[in-house]
């Protein structure tokens, strides 16, 4: 009965699809090692000053003033993770030399590109013994991408199974990261998705697929959802779906962390230095920027918007459409009423469809319209504030979330979606020594093991042939076919 899900722990052993261990290969079948037991650590408490923290409430005196605590969290870290392979030798032809030395000119593997997917890549490859050489075109911490700003959703609910099947990846890759940087990066707060009657967008989608993975759930009227959160007020007919686990992730907090590993792992990160060109070589691939000139082994390009400025002189295009996306913060009178403890993640099934957040690193809620924005070019945005966004995001505030307060500031990025809206990542056909990662506006949740992936693949080539690579690959019809039907559903 789908009322309720499956009781089975998504933590135990679950199928791995990313080729870790033995030979990946028809019907030969991966699995995670079994997760150890949960660790409860004990921390201080202050959502609305530090992202860092779990958030506890109490509302004990007459004047509702609110208390800080100290609260046990318990949390499960990641599965032990096989040693990471020596890379293959024929990764490193015959006439190439890397020098890991300052001021090197050589590396194993160049990344371009420093965003979430691009930092974990520079560290996941640093950390297996790569030399690696990461280049960003703008500042480190900027806002011109889609991996800045504060607060990003980690869920399991998604409305297919192989996506949920990956989640299981993504917060056993989180739990790394957490345990690797010493940062406390996942906030749990439960979420709820939500769908009113007529929408077109299927919510039995979601349960079906996290039924097919054994992830508990509650089917919930929109009567239990607004009695257990009474900020919410919903029309008559409305239906959702919560998932404890869903969770917030900090954007640049992650990022920042990501790198300094990559760095302690010996990894060279360079900001404001643009790359204009990747060549194939007889010996691997040149990359160019202003100023200078290197040679990698591979290249790993995980420029997003920006990415058929360098793989279209390749041969290989891909379709891409980029929205100038645009979330606000409102500040709730009450933020108590808000705080991660009280209050979920919650998504808008519907068209529009819209998203939020609780109380996270200060006392504003912030909201935002998936796929909202104009569609623009990434070099030519304004950055500033488009009213009809803030108008329509913030009347559905006011109908939906009435205590949610008065809009504070907005801010932009990009959302760079391909037709199906599945990642790619995969080598490119005819130069299969430069790799592709691009989220397609929904990946920051799975940043580290994207990263973590395309280390794997820069190290065994054959994974291409394997899922989930095949499903991301750069020569699959929604990238190929000009008549192939869009989709943007996440």
């Amino acid at each position: 009965m789908p009322g309720t899900g499956s009781p089975v722990s998504p933590h135990g052993d679950v199928p791995h699809p990313l080729g870790q261990g033995g030979t990946p290969g028809a019907g030969h079948e991966m699995r995670l090692p079994a997760a150890p037991a949960p660790t409860t650590v004990r921390t201080p408490v202050n959502v609305l000053t530090d992202e860092s923290t779990i958030t506890r409430w109490t509302l004990d005196n007459p004047m509702g003033l609110l208390h800080r605590r100290s609260v046990a969290v318990t949390r499960n870290d990641a599965p032990d993770r096989p040693a990471r392979r020596v890379p293959a030798p024929l990764l490193r032809p015959e006439g190439f030399t890397m020098s890991a030395h300052a001021g090197t000119r050589s590396f194993d593997v160049v990344v371009v590109g420093l965003g979430g997917l691009g930092s974990a890549a520079a560290w996941h490859l640093a950390r297996s013994g790569r030399s690696v050489l990461g280049l960003e075109q703008f500042e480190f911490g900027h806002g011109n991408g889609a991996s800045h700003d504060t607060s990003r959703i980690l869920r399991h609910s998604y409305h297919r199974p192989d996506y949920v099947r990956l989640t299981h990846h993504a917060y056993a890759d989180w739990a790394d990261l957490e345990q690797a940087s010493g940062e406390r990066l996942v906030t749990t707060t439960g979420g709820v998705d939500l769908r009113p009657e007529g929408s077109s967008l299927p919510l039995d989608d979601y349960w079906k697929s996290l039924d097919s993975e054994n992830i508990p759930y509650e089917l919930l009227t929109g009567e239990e959802v607004t009695t257990r959160w009474p900020q919410i007020s919903l029309p008559e007919g409305t239906t959702a779906l919560y998932q404890e686990r869903t969770s917030i992730v900090p954007a640049a907090r992650s990022v920042a962390a990501m790198q300094r590993l990559a760095r302690a792992s010996g990894a060279t990160l360079l900001d404001r230095t643009p790359v204009t060109a990747v060549h194939p070589t007889a010996h691997g691939v040149e990359v160019v920027t202003p100023d200078a000139r290197y040679s990698a082994g591979q290249v790993v390009l995980c420029t997003d918007a920006w990415a058929n400025t360098l793989l279209t002189p390749l041969g290989r295009t891909v379709p891409l459409t980029v929205l100038d996306q645009q979330v606000t913060y409102f500040e709730p009178p009450e933020p108590e009423r808000f705080a991660p403890a009280t209050f979920p993640v919650w998504i808008w099934l519907d068209e529009p469809s819209f998203f939020g957040f609780p109380c996270y690193g200060e006392a504003t809620v912030k909201a935002g319209e998936d796929c909202g924005g104009p569609e623009v070019s990434p070099d030519r945005r304004t950055g500033t504030t488009d009213g009809a966004m803030l108008d329509r995001l913030s009347g559905f505030m006011a109908e939906r979330f009435p205590g949610s307060g008065a809009p504070v500031r907005s801010r932009r990025c990009l959302y760079t979606l391909t037709p199906d809206r599945d990642f790619v990542l995969g080598t490119v056909p005819g130069a299969e020594r430069i790799l592709v990662g691009l989220g397609a506006a929904h990946a920051y949740k799975f940043a580290p093991t994207l990263g973590r992936m395309l280390a794997e693949l820069a190290d065994d080539p054959a994974l291409a042939a394997t899922e989930p690579y095949t499903t991301f690959r750069l020569d699959r019809p929604a990238l190929t076919d000009p008549g192939h039907p869009v989709n943007w559903m996440t």
